[in-house]
């Protein structure tokens, strides 16, 4: 390869890579400006876990997405058996039982977003990701009943706000 090809070769990834980042840039400026509760630096930050989102176009990033959402439903789920492991009021325990289920429902429903993307069935990968974002609401919805703070609240709105930036990007493709 001589070094004109080469340089040739050169630009064009680089503008690949940059036009890539401005999907990126892009979607998190929409999102920024669209949702209160998920600014453009959230957005940026919420990405940032995995670096192939700086060249992944937006098909990418509401898979990439899923796949953040996902490790977080496992992590709260983990979270949860161990609040259930502790718990000896029957009633909060049986709360955390409901949410423990739900966030096992979350990780299917990710799933198969994700599989719903990658085979271009959008409407499907919408459906699933409508659904998973419900969970969190309906887990905090128990502990309201109860009259008492949820222990995973903070949990719930994080995966809220994922799985909210998921479903705006899924809705635009």
């Amino acid at each position: 390869m001589g070094a004109c090809q080469a340089l040739s070769c050169i630009v064009l990834l680089s503008l690949f890579v940059s036009s890539s980042a401005s999907i990126l840039n892009d979607v998190c400026k929409s999102l920024g400006a669209s949702n209160d509760d998920i600014g453009y630096d959230y957005c940026i930050r919420f990405f940032r876990a995995f670096s192939a989102s700086a060249t992944a176009d937006k098909r990418g990033l509401v898979i990439i997405a899923a796949k953040i959402i996902r490790a977080e439903a496992a992590n709260t789920r983990n979270r949860i058996n161990a609040l259930k492991a502790l718990e000896t009021n029957r009633k909060i325990a049986r709360r955390l039982s409901d949410c423990h289920a739900l966030y096992t429902s979350a990780l299917h429903l990710l799933d198969a977003a994700a599989k719903a993307v990658k085979s271009s069935h959008l409407q499907d990968a919408e459906a699933n990701l409508n659904a998973a974002l419900e969970n969190p609401d309906v887990c905090e919805e128990g502990f309201r009943e109860l009259g008492v703070s949820s222990p995973v609240a903070d949990e719930d709105y994080e995966f809220t706000k994922g799985c909210s930036i998921a479903l705006s990007i899924a809705s635009t493709l």
